[in-house]
Formats: C-alpha cells, structure tokens, sequence
C-alpha cells in the first residue's frame, strides 16, 4: 500500500489528497468525476452483479471516454484480481487494502 500511495503522490503532488483517500476516499475532497469513479470503481468491486449501461451512461455524461471507461475497468478488475490472489495465498495484507488499492489505481490512472 505504502508502493502505491508514493506513486499517487508523485502523480497527484498533493500530500493531504493522498493522505485523505487513504483513510476514506467518499470523506476525501475529490473532484465530482473522481469520486463519480470512485463510486463506479466501488460498485464494480462489491456489486457487480448490479453494474449495468446507466453506470457506463454516468461515466460518459461526466466527461470519460470509452477508452477511459475501458481501462478504468481493466484496473479495477486487475487490483480485484490481484486481491483475491492474495487472499487465496494467505498473503498477509492490511485489512483495508482492497478499497484502498482501487481508490488509488483508480486516482493513478485518471493523473
């Protein structure tokens, strides 16, 4: 986690937005498209049984392309992925890392 909080800072040069996202990103002052893929990258994670074309439809209407969209979904799938590895392992991570790792891929691929 540490990795990647660095990689989001040097990416964002703001020490109090990265600090915040670690502890919550819905209590960090992100801006509306941020938090708006946050929320999608959230919902993708934990409900994806409920993801459907009006999620896509709101990506689009706040101004991300397809190919936005596309690898913000790659991302998310990846750190998922890499996650329930992890976790199949028994590879000892923090307890909250999976929000954490996708709060800051999502923030790493949007800078």
């Amino acid at each position: 986690i540490q990795a990647h909080s660095e990689d989001l800072r040097a990416e964002v040069n703001n020490d109090t937005l990265v600090e915040d996202i670690k502890t919550g990103w819905r209590q960090a002052k992100l801006e509306v498209h941020d938090s708006l893929l946050c929320e999608f990258a959230e919902k993708l994670t934990l409900r994806l049984s409920t993801i459907n074309n009006n999620d896509i439809t709101r990506l689009k209407q706040a101004g991300f392309s397809d190919r936005a969209i596309n690898d913000a979904v790659q991302v998310i799938a990846y750190f998922n992925y890499i996650t329930r590895i992890a976790d199949g392992l028994c590879v000892d991570t923090q307890p909250d890392s999976q929000n954490i790792f996708n709060t800051l891929a999502l923030m790493n691929c949007l800078h």
